[in-house]
């Protein structure tokens, strides 16, 4: 079991990765960080790889010399990014989920959705919200 960051690279999810490495430091977790993004009707190979090996780079030099061990993890499907991290915490049976969320206003929230809404309601464990 280990600790689920939902991470995208922006700057809310590189501060939700600093908590989720103090979390990981203090209760001798694990950390799987996973990007989850909508998959466009032609699947490109090369996209999908350079996004791993970019998501795996950026996470390596923002773990810098800490030894927490961890894992990244790009999850590609037709559906949303937040029914994704539900979904992959629930199969790694995550012991919590850090992520950060974007402030909006009420109505951006009904037009757009909210990907931490959706994850604070439906997750199978903790969730820890940033911003």
């Amino acid at each position: 079991m280990s600790i689920l960051v939902a991470y995208d690279g922006s700057d809310v999810a590189k501060e939700a990765f600093a908590l989720a490495q103090k979390h990981a430091r203090a209760f001798k977790q694990d950390i799987e960080v996973v990007r989850a993004v909508e998959r466009e009707a032609t699947l490109d190979l090369g996209n999908i790889q350079r996004l791993e090996d970019e998501l795996e780079n950026e996470i390596r030099l923002l773990l810098a010399d800490d030894k927490i061990p961890f894992k990244t993890t790009l999850l590609v499907s037709s559906s949303t990014p937040a029914e994704e991290i539900v979904r992959h915490a629930e199969v790694k049976k995550s012991t919590e989920i850090v992520m950060g969320a974007r402030k909006r206003s009420k109505v951006g929230k009904l037009v757009f959705g909210s990907t931490a809404q959706y994850v604070i309601l439906n997750a199978p464990c903790p969730v820890v919200i940033t911003k």
